[in-house]
């Protein structure tokens, strides 16, 4: 086997296929999603906020106070009824500015689809239902570049189709949808890097004698989107930072293990001189500038929070920007200051470690006592995973770790590092501060859950060249796995997109009394 091919293994189908099989799942999901999306036809949990701050940054550039504060019923009843007034009359602040907690760009992802469709429910959740579409394309692509199959590709792509959390948080205007895009979209972007890197060394090193450290790669514009692509998720959600610096020491070791494949003499050496600088930049460097990039409408308008306008611009430029600077670091402390304190109890606040049981999903909708021809029917929006998806995930998570320790699988040990990047932190503010946090801080890791999942039906499956039996049965314990979570998934479907229902029907499909 040539250098190439060992370090950068055959795909197993055609391209074609891997581009018609992924683009037909994120289809078929997307229909799910898309599918009568206005309803309900209400202000749903927290859209009081992000749908509203969305549609203020169309406005005014910066996020505005609307009638009295933000959970006002009054004001969503006027939304709701299409009276665009509620930021007319704001309550007393600082030119009536709002002091919001997470960063603009998921607002802004929101406002686009406000200013397309309109100031309506299917307007301000349009964009998370296509950035959850996208996922579902994005995720079984690269689930094929992680496998070297196309089928096990698709099969990612439908678990994360048919999962009930994430089709619930692709209905719904909030922020953690657009979060988990943009960091699957960063890792997506490491993993092509991952490739295109260590094909580029093998092509070096099979025209080349020397021995040492190796050349310089380039600018790697994959690793330069897959930066801008997580500076993306921590101007969605501070959270993102996680996910950021655990990617960034992922590719930087990834670096250092192409260079001792190849068999370099000084690898680590080689990826210290010829990698990290390019790394840098990459992954500090454009995070830090697309992050900053997003709080333009900010910087350019007098009325957001502790802007400080006339002060920035009562002396020359310099001054302007150097103000500017100093009003935006302060907001920023005041943020991050708000979350590593945030401790006020809510109905529906969990712990981590009951998120991956299911333990405490969260209630987003509910209308109950409804009248179906003299019984009781409710409607319910219940932000909650595919039980068949997520016990399966569990363990094969931990198959992973296993995986990692026996074999040094990247694959494994990325799927596993993802994975804590996006819910240690939880656990450490849990136990350090009792921080107040919710089931669906999950949905970012969905994607690597089903990553896990994959990976453990690649062995059921069997390598390409085992017997047509061996690969008949797996094939055939796949195939089943994936009908009883489309099974599952359907039985949830009227809780999850708020359909009417019998009570009694309702009640069935609480698996659990903390999901009622």
């Amino acid at each position: 086997m040539s250098t190439y091919h060992r370090l950068v293994p055959r795909m197993q189908e055609s391209g074609l296929w891997g581009w018609l099989g992924p683009a037909f799942v994120a289809l078929l999901g997307g229909v799910l999603r898309f599918l009568n999306l206005g309803h309900p036809r209400a202000v749903v949990f927290d859209e009081t906020y992000y749908a509203k701050d969305a549609y203020a940054l169309l406005r005014f550039g910066a996020e505005r106070e609307t009638l009295g504060d933000d959970k006002n019923p009054i004001a969503d009843r006027m939304l709701i009824a299409g009276d665009l007034n509620i930021w007319e009359r704001c309550p007393p602040a600082p030119d009536c500015a709002s002091y919001v907690a997470h960063p603009p760009l998921g607002k802004w992802m929101i406002a686009v689809g406000e200013w397309i469709f309109g100031m309506n429910p299917y307007g301000w959740r349009v964009a998370a239902a296509l950035a959850g579409t996208l996922m579902i394309f994005i995720l079984a692509r690269l689930a094929r570049r992680m496998t070297r199959s196309t089928l096990l590709g698709c099969f990612a792509g439908l678990l994360l189709a048919l999962d009930g959390l994430h089709f619930v948080m692709s209905r719904i205007a909030l922020l953690d949808i657009f979060l988990a895009f943009w960091v699957l979209a960063g890792f997506a972007c490491l993993v092509v890097d991952r490739d295109k890197a260590r094909g580029r060394l093998a092509e070096w090193h099979e025209r080349s004698a020397a021995t040492l450290e190796g050349p310089w790669l380039g600018l790697r514009p994959w690793r330069l989107a897959a930066g801008a692509c997580l500076g993306a998720a921590c101007a969605v959600k501070w959270s993102g930072i996680f996910f950021l610096l655990a990617f960034a020491l992922l590719s930087f070791l990834w670096d250092m293990g192409a260079r001792r494949a190849v068999g370099l003499r000084k690898p680590y050496v080689g990826a210290i001189n010829r990698d990290l600088p390019t790394a840098l930049g990459a992954m500090a460097l454009a995070p830090a500038l697309v992050f900053m990039a997003t709080w333009t409408g900010w910087f350019v308008t007098d009325k957001g929070w502790g802007r400080n306008w006339d002060q920035a611009t009562s002396s020359g430029p310099l001054f302007f920007v150097f103000d500017s600077f100093r009003s935006w670091l302060g907001y920023q402390t005041q943020l991050l200051s708000w979350h590593s304190t945030l401790a006020q109890p809510h109905t529906y606040m969990s712990e981590p470690w009951q998120w991956p049981l299911l333990q405490r999903p969260i209630s987003f909708y509910w209308q109950g006592k409804l009248d179906c021809g003299g019984q009781e029917c409710v409607q319910h929006v219940l932000a909650v995973g595919t039980p068949a998806l997520w016990f399966a995930a569990a363990l094969a998570m931990l198959g992973m770790v296993a995986w990692y320790v026996a074999g040094r699988d990247w694959r494994a040990g990325s799927v596993v590092l993802a994975y804590a990047a996006g819910w240690a932190p939880w656990v450490y503010y849990a136990l350090a501060h009792n921080r107040t946090m919710y089931f669906f801080y999950m949905v970012p890791l969905v994607p690597f859950m089903i990553l896990a999942l994959t990976l453990v039906a690649g062995l059921v499956l069997g390598r390409a060249d085992a017997s047509p039996l061996r690969r008949a049965v797996g094939a055939a314990s796949v195939g089943a796995y994936a009908l009883v979570v489309l099974i599952n998934f359907w039985w949830l479907s009227p809780v999850l997109s708020g359909q009417t229902v019998l009570h009694s029907d309702w009640w069935a499909r609480m698996l659990l009394r903390t999901w009622a």
